[in-house]
């Protein structure tokens, strides 16, 4: 990663544009072409370096229903488990723990029932006997923004 990433990334972390043309916008910012910082991006989330760009928003306000997750997978099925799990497009974290509950996820769906109903389809394809669902009580939001200076 040389300075030119670092300060990409620190740029989509506080100011990414909110314009029609965001790439185009951040080249300029940057002195770059739009191809070049697109590139770049790939191959910084190739890498592993930048894992998700995108919005957060707040799905309670937009309508949505989701919920915190804990199962308990054999560790010979964890694999299949999470790539099966992690194929909804609603699944935004997936971590393993050491516990009996040894997967935690997240999922947001339009509403409530396609919530039961994504939950039902991960009961039914990853053999996962029991979904302990932990919906927020309260929300904190931290915002975290890492300087790569």
């Amino acid at each position: 990663m040389d300075q030119i990433d670092r300060n990409l990334l620190n740029l989509i972390q506080a100011d990414f544009p909110l314009v029609k043309e965001p790439y185009r916008e951040l080249g300029r910012l940057l002195g770059l072409e739009e191809v070049v910082v697109i590139a770049r991006l790939e191959r910084l989330c190739k890498s592993g370096a930048l894992r998700r760009l995108g919005g957060v928003f707040d799905y309670r306000k937009l309508g949505y229903s989701g919920t915190l997750c804990a199962v308990h997978v054999e560790p010979e099925r964890v694999k299949d488990a999470a790539a099966y799990i992690n194929s909804f497009p609603g699944v935004t974290h997936n971590y393993l723990r050491e516990h009996h509950y040894n997967m935690w996820f997240t999922v947001l769906a339009e509403n409530g029932e396609k919530l039961d109903e994504i939950l039902g389809l991960i009961r039914e394809n990853t053999g996962v006997r029991e979904i302990m669902e932990l919906p927020a009580e309260r929300v904190f939001k931290i915002k975290v923004n890492f300087n790569l200076e």
